[in-house]
């Protein structure tokens, strides 16, 4: 049977890229893998295609003797893949196919060796409105998998030591024969580490490790908000047979403030003040993070008037030197439910020299704008 064009097989134009040509490729590996499609030799035939297909494609010297020849450039090495140089193709199919199919090639760049990694850990940490602006550092207490204390993290009971795997002889991969070309698999007898553990260590049950509580400090940095997640390298679960420290990420819930809200590193809190101060003008005392400011309210303020404070918000996360947000503070005129009959006395006569009674001096201006729109 004759052979079919390279592009027509990947399905990419004579134009196409390397990554086109490889993302075009990991398509087709995908679909007709034979793990994929045990028994299927329909399939099994259309992924050699495919894999021959890329490693000519894929080399810009073959590419372009296929481009001007076509198959006729590798004829001279008899069938298959001919006179093509595919050294270092292994390389390019372990590298497409790890993330699908759990190959080690190349291996986890986490890894001590073929040991294998610990796991990520997540903890949830409860700080003050106070501590995610300022900073604050924590001490608390986690439970995680640690290497054993007995077997020193092997998982081999004293006396005894891990044995070279007698499935790969220690390699920890399994080569198997497709054709014209090896496939390597992690062994499922030592999970790619190419050692087992023939006499176990009891304490631990051969895994290597044990959970522990262990007390750590979490430093929070000034300027975090709610949600945000900080990452400690490498305190995580330990990894077993000399593999690395999985990481720990801490979850910050952040208290809500009873008197302030953030936007950012903008903070904004509302004042109440009273009419006389409104109208007069005063200084009053308005909450900071740091304490009390004092804040100059002038004659005539309207209420809803929002004041600046400059650099007395949140700082910014990782500004360096450290910047602050402002502070916002919205005042509103307070009117109280209830008056002291000198209050009353008071304001009735405010009213009567305003030449309008208590009931109406806070809508005249409406009204008086009603009856313009209508007249």
């Amino acid at each position: 049977m004759a052979k079919r064009d390279y592009y027509e097989v990947l399905e990419v134009s004579r134009t196409a890229s390397v990554e086109e040509v490889k993302k075009a490729y990991r398509k087709k590996a995908v679909q007709f893998h034979p793990d994929k499609n045990p028994g299927n030799a329909e399939a099994e035939e259309k992924f050699k295609e495919a894999t021959e297909a890329y490693s000519v494609l894929s080399d810009s010297e073959n590419r372009a003797k296929y481009d001007r020849f076509g198959h006729a450039a590798f004829a001279n090495g008899g069938g298959g893949f001919g006179g093509a140089d595919f050294s270092g193709f292994e390389d390019v199919f372990g590298d497409i196919f790890s993330s699908f199919f759990g190959g080690q090639a190349g291996g986890d760049p986490r890894r001590g060796g073929r040991g294998r990694a610990g796991n990520d850990l997540r903890y949830d940490l409860d700080i003050t409105f106070e501590e995610a602006a300022f900073g604050c550092e924590k001490e608390v207490t986690i439970g995680r998998r640690s290497k054993c204390e007995s077997c020193s993290g092997s998982g081999a009971a004293k006396g005894s030591s891990r044995q070279r795997c007698p499935q790969c002889e220690g390699a920890g991969q399994i080569r198997i024969q497709q054709g014209f070309f090896t496939l390597a698999r992690t062994c499922h007898a030592c999970n790619g580490v190419g050692e087992v553990v023939k006499d176990p260590c009891k304490s631990c049950s051969g895994s290597g490790l044990k959970i522990k509580e262990s007390k750590l400090k979490i430093k929070v940095p000034a300027g975090v908000d709610n949600g945000q997640r900080l990452k400690m390298r490498g305190e995580g679960e330990a990894g077993s047979a000399g593999g690395a420290n999985g990481d720990l990420y801490v979850q910050l819930q952040v208290e809500p403030h009873a008197i302030f809200q953030r936007q950012e590193s903008e903070l904004v809190c509302e004042v109440p003040i009273s009419y006389a101060a409104a109208a007069l003008g005063t200084e009053v005392d308005v909450p900071a993070l740091e304490g009390k400011l004092k804040l100059k309210i002038p004659a005539g303020t309207q209420s809803g008037k929002v004041f600046r404070i400059k650099n007395k918000g949140i700082p910014v996360l990782g500004s360096s030197p450290q910047r602050r947000g402002d502070q916002h503070v919205r005042v509103f005129v307070h009117v109280p439910k209830k008056l002291s009959d000198e209050e009353r006395e008071i304001l009735e006569k405010l009213a009567t020299i305003q030449g309008t009674t208590v009931e109406e001096a806070g809508s005249k201006g409406f009204f008086d704008k009603m009856k313009d729109i209508f007249s």
